[in-house]
């Protein structure tokens, strides 16, 4: 992967693509939940996850904690598609209804503003069929380095 990443693509969905190689290849949370990465560009992100029994509460639903870190990770590989670390400075998160075992959910982000050092992020999470289970707003903070010169470092230090 490295070799790959030598040199920054200046596509800038090349650019996401690659960043988001980057950062799923060191998010062990988010492979840990069993999410997938369906599409990233840039200010953008789908990702899905399975709620398995292991995710459900007290109540037979989705705990909300799973649900949260759902969009938090769609919020960060949107964010952090530019190839600028990118951190989380401020999130909320609603909720709408809840998911079951066996459901399959979506977080969308979608950019909704982006100046300077901060942006801030819409996240959709819904079910398969199209409920609507949660309403995230992220709120982003730029910060020192980039993703793709973190793994670099990292891959040399190994």
């Amino acid at each position: 992967m490295t070799d790959l990443l030598t040199e920054l693509p200046s596509d800038p969905q090349a650019l996401a693509d690659a960043v988001t190689q980057a950062m799923w290849s060191r998010d062990r949370a988010t492979q840990g939940l069993g999410m997938e990465i369906v599409h990233v560009k840039p200010g953008y992100a789908l990702i899905t996850m399975a709620v398995r029994g292991d995710m459900v509460n007290g109540h037979h639903m989705c705990h909300g904690g799973f649900m949260f870190t759902l969009a938090d990770s769609a919020f960060a590989f949107a964010c952090n598609s530019y190839n600028q670390n990118t951190v989380a400075s401020a999130c909320h998160i609603d909720f709408l209804a809840p998911a079951r075992e066996g459901d399959v959910l979506e977080a969308e982000a979608v950019e909704r503003s982006l100046s300077g050092r901060t942006g801030v992020y819409d996240i959709t999470v819904r079910t398969r069929s199209g409920k609507t289970v949660a309403l995230f707003r992220g709120k982003s903070y730029r910060i020192k380095g980039e993703v793709i010169a973190g793994l670099q470092q990292a891959d040399a230090t190994a």
